[in-house]
């Protein structure tokens, strides 16, 4: 089983997994940044995130969704058990064109999940899955390598496959959930053509965040499968 060391530096994770943390850091300081850039921008409505968040809600007819506010900046989120929205102390009260679509990309969200969106039925299917590889992938993995037990690294290689198919299928959900709220933005008019520019710039940035998790976790799952060397041809 090949460890990929070179005078005891793991190359693997320089070659694989350094890039992709790089791009991760990059960014979600994009994201912040981008945030805070308009976070002190107001929309010409005087709307809360928490106002937009409740009018887009019962404009879809989910008025037994509920909206709470919950500590933190950045820390919004859709609650599908609970069936709640939780927007953050940097979202719920402010007037931002950042924080309207932000509400606004966490409804969606909401929406996906009352429609029976297909990615966001299968990534919730298979959350309880992920919660359990994410933390026994690699130990298990890297058990076998020590013992020699080739059965129990390929098993650790499947769950970790699970983390990356759910960070996979996370990427059309998050895509569509902006995609919605920037719709429903503009259609209804809650801001309009600059206010609206600035909120999609927000999201996007979000977006590449989405798109950093997936790559580190493809790198680690090669990573993985370099150190066990499950999959190789060994003839």
């Amino acid at each position: 089983m090949g460890l990929g060391y070179f005078y005891g530096i793991d190359m693997t994770y320089i070659i694989l997994v350094m890039p992709a943390l790089i791009f991760a850091m990059y960014a979600q300081s994009k994201v912040n940044t981008t945030f805070n850039k308009y976070r002190t921008v107001g929309n010409s409505k005087g709307l809360t995130g928490a106002d937009v968040a409740r009018k887009i809600l019962d404009m879809n007819g989910l008025q037994g969704v509920i909206i709470e506010r919950v500590g933190g900046n950045l820390t919004d989120h859709f609650d599908p058990k609970a069936n709640v929205v939780r927007l953050s102390d940097s979202t719920y009260s402010s007037t931002s064109v950042a924080a309207i679509g932000v509400a606004a990309h966490e409804v969606g969200h909401a929406v996906q999940h009352a429609e029976g969106y297909a990615p966001i039925k299968v990534r919730n299917a298979i959350v309880p899955v992920v919660q359990i590889a994410s933390y026994a992938a690699w130990p298990l993995a890297i058990f076998g390598i020590l013992f020699s037990f080739s059965g129990l690294a390929t098993f650790g290689v499947l769950l970790f496959g699970a983390v990356v198919l759910f960070q996979i299928i996370t990427l059309p959900v998050e895509f569509n959930a902006s995609s919605r709220a920037l719709k429903t933005l503009e259609s209804n008019a809650i801001l309009n053509g600059e206010e609206l520019k600035a909120s999609k710039s927000v999201l996007s940035a979000a977006a590449m965040t989405y798109v950093a998790s997936a790559v580190v976790a493809i790198a680690n799952l090669l990573r993985l499968l370099a150190i066990t060397g499950v999959g190789r041809n060994r003839d």
